[in-house]
């Protein structure tokens, strides 16, 4: 008898759950012509846990759309569609690094120059950047001109139409995003040991109680979707280092970001940096970050080898400055000499690190190289416990990256019969006072 109310229980469990996902799915008139139309939308669709809530398809793409006569009319889903079920969640992203991914992209100088399938039609860095934020105009405008998708931003990690939580759970769905070029945290991870330990865990080689973080174990604490870090993207920070020479290093990065002008005072671009949250403008902003980090790993080692292990990233960023500042001062002083000619577009009399492949010379196309790959791969590498990164993939080739350059500015030297070169002294050079004094706006 008792063998036979189970039975019973597990039918009644069966047709009062399964089957009533898929009555709906078969009532509703969006899934009846999908079915057809895009079949595996539909089957998506019906393994998400929308579904199995019983909500419809109107409920994110309003209800305007009834044919194929009125597709125009369909709503493509925003974060503040999102929202409305998920408040914490979206209010979380809106404070973070992803948000502000679009705002970021558009703000490089030159990107524009790439055609429009690479930005706006996102195969580019568009691709990625677009989970940004986006104004109501923005979005309008990239529906005028055809490129009515890519505006939700949650999609980014929770795919459509499954939008699985398990997905994004996963260190692979970080990778479309975090490889390649400027940013491969995916490599590095995975070729590190917190990578392959998880990896093999998954595998059932390690038991499944085995300590193997991910990339949201660290970067995403319990489930938060800010997704920050200490010394954000461009690895710059305020206040400047108190060792003179690392203050003067930065002090030269930034001028050649565009930021600080050659006396050292904010110029606009730094609104801009500011407003992308691209880097740390004060302390106690930076130390959050430093704290949440040693709390998750402490998890798993002593609070005392945590901190050591990241002063061990703070050391690189120290030496792979060193190199980079070195070779922005030797091509700001071929511009000072007039050996090298400064692009009109430049506003300052140093190279201009955002314009990326746009630098108009071979010798400028090395310092993006060595700034946006090299030097990131020997940060980055540290910070992800991969050796091969932050060595051969990152502080070696900045090495072989500041060799060239002086080679190169050698050969123009000696082509154009100068003997002695310019140095052009970083603003930090003089009173350190004064310049953190004119660094404190950004604050406010």
């Amino acid at each position: 008898m008792r063998r036979i109310r189970w039975r019973s229980f597990l039918v009644c469990f069966f047709l009062l759950n399964i089957p009533a996902n898929l009555a709906f799915a078969k009532d509703s008139a969006c899934i009846s012509c999908h079915t057809d139309e895009t079949p595996n939308i539909v089957s998506d669709f019906r393994l998400s846990k929308h579904a199995s809530m019983g909500l419809d398809c109107s409920t994110c793409h309003g209800s305007e759309h009834t044919g194929p006569q009125d597709v125009a009319n369909v709503k493509i889903p925003t974060p503040a569609t999102c929202q409305a079920c998920h408040p914490t969640q979206v209010e979380q992203f809106s404070k973070g690094k992803h948000a502000f991914a679009w705002a970021s992209i558009n703000a490089m100088p030159t990107i524009h120059w790439q055609p429009m399938a690479l930005i706006e039609g996102q195969k580019g860095c568009g691709g990625c950047h677009k989970l940004g934020l986006k104004s109501e105009q923005e979005i309008a405008q990239l529906k005028q001109d055809g490129q009515v998708f890519g505006v939700a931003s949650c999609d980014a990690c929770h795919t459509r139409h499954t939008f699985s939580k398990a997905e994004a759970q996963e260190p692979e769905s970080c990778q479309t995003c975090h490889m390649g070029f400027d940013h491969p945290q995916w490599e590095m991870y995975s070729g590190s040991k917190h990578g392959v330990r998880y990896m093999l865990k998954r595998q059932g080689v390690l038991p499944a109680t085995a300590a193997a973080p991910k990339c949201q174990t660290c970067h995403m604490q319990q489930g938060n979707h800010e997704v920050r870090t200490a010394w954000g993207f461009l690895a710059v920070r305020l206040p400047l280092p108190e060792d003179p020479q690392w203050a003067a290093d930065q002090t030269t990065i930034l001028q050649a970001l565009g930021v600080l002008d050659p006396q050292g005072n904010p110029t606009a671009r730094l609104d801009v940096v500011k407003a992308a949250d691209v880097a740390r403008l004060d302390e106690e902003s930076f130390q959050k970050e430093r704290e949440k980090m040693v709390q998750v790993c402490s998890e798993c080692h002593s609070e005392n080898f945590a901190r050591g292990e990241l002063g061990k990233g703070d050391d690189m960023i120290r030496e792979a400055d060193r190199l980079l500042a070195q070779a922005v001062q030797v091509i700001a002083g071929l511009y000072q000499d007039g050996l090298l000619q400064k692009p009109e577009s430049y506003a300052y009399p140093f190279p201009d690190l955002l314009t990326f492949h746009d630098a108009p010379t071979p010798i400028e196309q090395r310092l993006f190289v060595m700034h946006l790959e090299h030097r990131m791969r020997a940060f980055q590498g540290t910070f992800h416990a991969n050796p091969d990164y932050a060595l051969w993939y990152g502080w070696s080739e900045m090495v072989r990256d500041l060799t060239d350059i002086r080679s190169m500015a050698d050969e123009m030297r000696s082509r154009a019969k100068l003997v002695t070169p310019t140095t052009v002294p970083p603003a930090a050079a003089g009173p350190l006072g004064v310049l953190l004094g004119s660094l404190q706006n950004l604050k406010r």
